[in-house]
């Protein structure tokens, strides 16, 4: 694992491994791992508990995640990657690659059957995809909605379709708004996946190993584990109470998100959610998007990537969590704006993103940091183990300076 050298620094972490500890005897995290970068030196790294609780396998740096959504962050490099060679513009209809997507109709304010709908006003962008403001949904995080019924009637989930295929079952759904007019998260980093095969004429596998892994050295991250180090898979838990995180209880599910998942292929390469990862890896992938590391991108893509591209008071916004005043949206993650109470006060202009697996990357711009926690527990993107760790870091930075 190279760049993995702990620097020595007076930087005092004591209290965020005691916070660590404290989730993992609490019985709410089965095991977590931490990073932190300060430029491009590893300033902390720990874990914590176990990678597998029942067989008492203590959680190490190299052990394997599921990352769901941190997917997502190495798929916009890679849609940046071929922007940056001229092979599209970010403000162009994305129909022009894929055309089931074009001539969208949009469902009406209030309506109660998925033909009530109207023309779109314009097209979707590739931009619009990038920052989930296409009118595309996910059916998944709004059970028993009529587009979530419908996204699940067609199977958009299902691991035994290709992307090709799931574009076709799009081509005749309607969107929730106008291309543009508002932002919900969305199945639009999947569609980007394709585009990236379209465009490039490869998988999306061969793609990012080629361009994004290896020039990276992330040898841990793929869409399949390889079967001699599949025992590194750490195992998947799940709450006492989806509506309670802080409940103490947690039972293990081998079957996370699908039986076999990365464990052997599948149809749906999927950019928007199915990479596994190690801390080492996501590391480097920070390392190259931060001053002095390996970048694969222009600093101006970079800088571009981290500045929020939604209009002015348009927030990000979540069926559990509503709208969130001044979390905003980049090329491939939240931009905060505005810190909420239960952000770091010094988190303006931070760029970051999670999964529903615990996973979760940030990246301080103003402060020249960044951290990683890595943990498996169903539904744990934004849960408050990682509020309260992220806060513990940025303290003990910024103190330590």
């Amino acid at each position: 694992m190279s760049g993995m050298t702990v620097t020595p620094t007076g930087y005092d972490f004591s209290s965020v491994h005691a916070a660590l500890q404290r989730y993992v005897d609490g019985d709410i995290l089965a095991g977590v791992s931490s990073a932190v970068l300060v430029g491009q030196d590893l300033v902390d790294l720990h874990c914590a508990g176990w990678a597998d609780k029942e067989s008492q396998i203590p959680m190490r740096a190299d052990h394997i995640f599921r990352v769901y959504s941190n997917s997502k962050l190495i798929t916009s490099c890679a849609v940046l990657l071929l922007w940056e060679e001229g092979r599209f513009e970010l403000d162009e209809p994305v129909e022009r690659f894929i055309p089931q997507l074009g001539k969208r109709l949009v469902l009406k304010p209030g309506a109660t059957e998925l033909d009530d709908v109207e023309p779109a006003e314009s097209p979707i962008t590739i931009r619009h995809l990038l920052t989930h403001q296409s009118g595309l949904s996910y059916g998944l995080l709004d059970p028993g909605t009529l587009i979530y019924k419908a996204y699940s009637a067609r199977k958009l989930l299902s691991p035994n379709t290709t992307l090709a295929e799931k574009m076709d079952a799009l081509a005749d759904l309607p969107l929730l708004f106008h291309p543009g007019k508002g932002w919900e998260y969305s199945f639009a980093t999947d569609v980007l996946t394709h585009l990236i095969e379209v465009v490039s004429g490869q998988r999306f596998d061969a793609f990012i190993q080629a361009r994004i892994l290896g020039p990276l050295g992330m040898v841990d991250t793929g869409l399949v584990i390889p079967p001699e180090n599949q025992h590194r898979l750490a195992t998947f838990y799940m709450g006492a109470d989806l509506t309670k995180p802080m409940l103490p209880g947690l039972t293990r599910n081998d079957n996370a998100p699908y039986p076999q998942a990365n464990l052997k292929p599948f149809a749906w390469q999927s950019g928007g959610g199915g990479l596994v990862s190690t801390l080492p890896d996501t590391l480097a992938l920070l390392r190259s998007l931060m001053p002095g590391g390996p970048a694969l991108l222009k600093p101006d893509t970079i800088a571009m990537m981290m500045r929020n591209q939604l209009p002015d008071q348009r927030w990000i916004k979540f069926p559990r969590f509503g709208e969130l005043p001044g979390k905003g949206f980049g090329l491939g993650g939240a931009v905060t704006l505005a810190p909420l109470p239960f952000d770091p006060p010094e988190s303006i202009d931070e760029f970051q993103w999670g999964g529903l697996g615990g996973t979760h990357w940030w990246i301080s711009p103003r402060h020249n940091m960044a951290g990683v926690l890595m943990a498996q527990r169903h539904m744990a993107f934004w849960h408050p183990f990682s509020f309260e760790i992220k806060q513990g870091i940025y303290q003990a930075v910024l103190k330590g300076r």
